[in-house]
């Protein structure tokens, strides 16, 4: 098979398929007998069977646990800190710095023996130090929960001096103008007070989270009800309060929308795209291996996540829990900044949209592989945490400002999140029980049409048959008397020649 390589991107690709990928179609019993034989079915490399995919088997030096070494190292700085350090008596900044270093080294721990993620790009260690991560923030979450508002605040101030104070929330609600006519200098200036960094993370947001869940449906039906929600709770908090015209084409059409079309995009491309990972050892050029290490960061292969909500309940509840949870975890987004005091622009808040990010993704990865894996009978760890994380935020932003969250919605609010849930819930009976047994029900009454028909074709079949078996036995006495017609002819005959005979003597 002719090879057509590319060494300078680092990626070698084959005219007619690659190299572990000719016969697609026998792919998949060739997969089950190996799963098979080493008890292990590998759910990914079935669904992407037919994708052109290769990578080197061999496994080099970064590619190592390295065990041996990280326990010479830290055994090294340990020894460096407790001998060679000059002793601190500030009781604070020792606090401080033995929590640090407590965990740091879970950290290093997890990301050496904690099992690998579904995830290999970067590198396996990155998205097991994100499931050790979302374990310490876990913890630190209980430890807050279990304080009031004002300790919980005076703690963060130990992380930033300038937190633990109140912050006004702007109102991004106001004059709902596109064109002010009263304003000669600058008609369009609630338009451009709207226009602030919020708008980019919006667009940027869900791009990515478009590349997490890899659906059209769900990305719309999530981005649609959290504006409904952010009506609903304007009476709670008053970031929720904007314009019309800021929720709908702002954020839904603009922001919203393009981010999830290019996401989707970059979806389709990735699904497409070959791959075929070369060692940045075999390459022999230097830009080569610098653009291997930019692939580096690439996907290392592509999953589609075909839900299929409707196809069985199983799904369809799983569905409906991701998108709620997905709802929560955005809300957790604004009610923390007001339980806990924290700016918008703060490192803090965008440090753990990051990390919800990189979370979401594996965990998302972990409930599709749970929903479409028959075999996967096991809630996936990163999956598991992260639900725990958004309960737990959510208990904190209920437990530290009760008054707030408890503010009774408009009658309105209340009339369409009953519509929604009812039509949610009716719908939900409708198409897997009732349907179902109207389905089954039709298809008995066939059966028994059908029952009652073969009986009746049965018994018109006897008739005919015994019709037949008369015709039958007519015939046959037919022949028996054309078979004496023809016996009595040939006596006659011997009759006329015994005739002939006796005339002849008598002559």
């Amino acid at each position: 098979m002719e090879q057509l390589s590319d060494m300078a991107n680092g990626q070698t690709y084959a005219s007619n398929g690659y190299q572990d990928n000719n016969n697609e179609s026998d792919r998949l019993p060739e997969l089950r007998r190996i799963s098979s034989a080493s008890n292990f079915y590998d759910w990914e490399a079935v669904k992407n069977r037919y994708k052109k995919f290769h990578s080197d088997p061999n496994v080099n030096y970064f590619w190592r646990a390295h065990t041996i070494t990280c326990l010479v190292l830290f055994c090294a700085t340990l020894l460096y800190l407790s001998v060679f350090e000059t002793s601190n008596f500030d009781t604070e900044y020792n606090t401080k710095r033995g929590l640090l270093a407590v965990i740091l080294f879970f950290l290093l721990y997890g990301v050496i023996y904690t099992p690998d993620g579904p995830f290999l790009r970067p590198h396996p260690a990155f998205w097991r130090f994100i499931l050790c991560l979302s374990v310490v923030y876990e913890l630190g979450l209980i430890f807050l929960l279990f304080q009031n508002a004002s300790d919980a605040r005076h703690m963060l101030s130990y992380l930033d001096p300038e937190l633990g104070k109140p912050l006004p929330e702007k109102d991004y609600g106001g004059s709902c103008l596109i064109y002010d006519p009263a304003n000669t200098t600058d008609p369009f200036h609630n338009m451009w007070d709207k226009m602030d960094g919020f708008v980019t993370m919006h667009f940027i947001g869900w791009w990515l989270k478009a590349l997490i869940l890899r659906n059209y449906w769900m990305c719309n039906a999530i981005s649609f009800l959290f504006e409904v929600l952010e009506y609903s709770l304007e009476h709670q908090l008053p970031n929720f309060s904007e314009c019309w015209w800021d929720h709908w084409i702002m954020d839904f059409l603009l922001c919203n929308g393009l981010g999830i079309i290019i996401g989707m995009k970059t979806c389709n491309y990735l699904s497409l795209k070959p791959y075929y990972w070369t060692p940045m050892w075999n390459i022999p050029s230097y830009s080569g291996k610098l653009k291997r290490m930019v692939l580096q960061f690439t996907p290392y292969r592509w999953t589609e996540f075909d839900w299929s909500p409707t196809k069985s309940l199983k799904r369809w509840l799983l569905v409906l829990l991701l998108i709620a949870m997905f709802l929560l975890a955005e809300l957790n987004t604004f009610y923390l900044k007001w339980v806990l005091w924290l700016p918008p622009p703060h490192p803090l808040c965008m440090a753990r949209l990051v990390f919800i990010l990189c979370m979401g993704a594996t965990a998302i990865r972990e409930i599709f592989q749970y929903t479409d894996d028959s075999s996967c009978q096991k809630f996936g760890r990163q999956a598991w945490l992260l639900t725990a994380i958004i309960v737990t935020e959510a208990l904190i932003c209920v437990k530290f400002d009760w008054p707030t969250v408890s503010k009774p919605p408009p009658t309105r609010i209340i009339v369409i999140w009953s519509v929604i849930i009812s039509l949610t819930i009716g719908w939900t009976l409708w198409h897997f029980c009732l349907k179902q047994l109207i389905f089954a029900r039709q298809a008995e009454l066939k059966d028994q049409q059908g029952s009652s028909e073969v009986i009746r074709i049965v018994e018109r079949s006897s008739e005919i048959i015994g019709v037949l078996k008369g015709q039958v036995r007519l015939f046959a006495l037919l022949k028996s008397q054309v078979k004496s017609f023809v016996f009595l002819k040939d006596q006659v005959r011997l009759f006329v020649l015994f005739k002939g005979q006796v005339r002849l003597l008598v002559f």
